[in-house]
């Protein structure tokens, strides 16, 4: 008998038993993977209407990104077209918040995504070093722009009369990982393991730069599945990384830590971890640890799929109640899990990676309890966003 509160128990292709999660009242003839329906909650910003915002878990639809716009990007070139500079291909999906193109750099023959926003969907703006007033996508993207392979490169950026577009990287061969994860039900350890540490290499990256993701689960993660490399995509959720609490949500409501369910806040470091926590279960168990409110509240974990006793310490720790109680991120890189000697490196023939710079100062460990927090969101002694 299913435990009273928990997602049902049933038998999945491999016989081993996992978690399902109910559909909700709408959705009882949706046939999907449950797994499909989790960008469905994604919400870019509060108050923002839900959408998926993972173009790349979409099949292409044949229509062509056309326009004439005259190129408005860094260091003040001027005067060339968009169609001078990239080959326009067709559309690779669309979302919520954007519609992505395939495309061609003119110049190399490098294959890139274009991604085009709305100027109307655009709820958080600021200003690059010259002064010049974009989405908050592209400050952040350019912030974290070189120094790591496992985040995904902005090569460009237009402007025009009601849009923005941006123009990405676009690794070849590469799918999202939650299509890798619907083709497999779940990852081996050793799989889960290489493809974690890059996540958290990515992770790191962002964290020196000041740039907090906000919404790091596998929509937004692209993997090579011949070379095992990842990127870390989509930073329309993401802001800046600040000491504070934050006060507003952004994100993947089903990844939100019980803090912010709880008391409607949250630190950025410990929040991302909590994500990394339901990331890693995600990935080993191939359904999610939560599916309600009172069940990410409450922490109650349950691993139907056999997990090593390594990783479940590590999702367990991820996953702690109290924000003050979870690991920082280099006590995560250290973990004996993550640390391990996996096969899928040899596999893979990747050996040591490089990896990305160190943050030049860690993220402070947490002192406050959820009381705490409550306490500070009671008295309005919380920043936003």
């Amino acid at each position: 008998m299913a435990q009273q509160g928990r997602p049902a128990i049933h038998a999945g292709a491999s016989g081993c038993q996992r978690p399902s999660i109910p559909p909700p009242a709408s959705a009882l003839s949706d046939s999907r993977h449950p797994l499909q329906r989790l960008g469905e909650t994604c919400q870019p910003a509060e108050g923002a209407e839900p959408g998926d915002r993972s173009p790349s878990s979409l099949g292409p639809t044949g229509a062509a990104l056309t326009i004439d716009v005259v190129r408005e990007g860094p260091g003040g070139q001027t005067g060339k077209q968009l169609q001078e500079l990239y080959q326009l291909g067709p559309q690779l999906g669309s979302g919520g918040f954007g519609t992505v193109f395939s495309g061609t750099r003119l110049s190399d023959g490098s294959p890139v995504a274009i991604k085009r926003v709305a100027r109307e969907s655009v709820l958080q703006w600021d200003e690059l070093p010259d002064g010049t007033r974009v989405p908050m996508e592209v400050v952040l993207m350019e912030k974290v722009g070189s120094g790591c392979h496992y985040v995904i490169q902005l090569l460009d950026w237009f402007e025009l009369p009601d849009s923005f577009l941006l123009v990405m990287e676009r690794p070849e061969a590469s799918r999202d990982l939650l299509q890798l994860l619907l083709e497999h039900e779940v990852l081996s350890e050793e799989m889960a393991r290489w493809l974690f540490r890059q996540v958290l290499e990515a992770v790191r990256h962002c964290t020196a730069c000041g740039v907090l993701h906000r919404d790091i689960k596998p929509q937004n993660l692209l993997v090579n599945p011949e070379s095992g490399d990842l990127k870390l995509i989509d930073f329309g959720c993401g802001t800046f990384l600040q000491e504070r609490p934050y006060t507003q949500f952004a994100g993947t409501h089903v990844y939100s830590p019980p803090e912010w369910i709880a008391c409607g806040c949250y630190y950025g470091h410990s929040a991302t971890i909590w994500s990394l926590g339901v990331l890693l279960y995600v990935m080993v168990c191939g359904n999610l640890p939560f599916c309600k409110d009172h069940d990410i509240v409450s922490g109650q974990l349950f691993f139907g799929h056999q997990v090593s006793p390594a990783c479940e310490d590590l999702i367990r720790w991820c996953l702690a109640k109290h924000p003050a109680d979870r690991p920082e991120l280099e006590d995560i890189l250290c973990h004996p899990w993550v640390r391990a000697a996996s096969a899928t490196e040899t596999s893979w023939a990747k050996g040591e990676s490089q990896g990305c710079p160190h943050p030049s100062s860690s993220f402070p460990r947490l002192s406050f309890s959820m009381g705490t927090l409550c306490l500070l969101a009671q008295a309005g002694g919380l920043a936003g966003p």
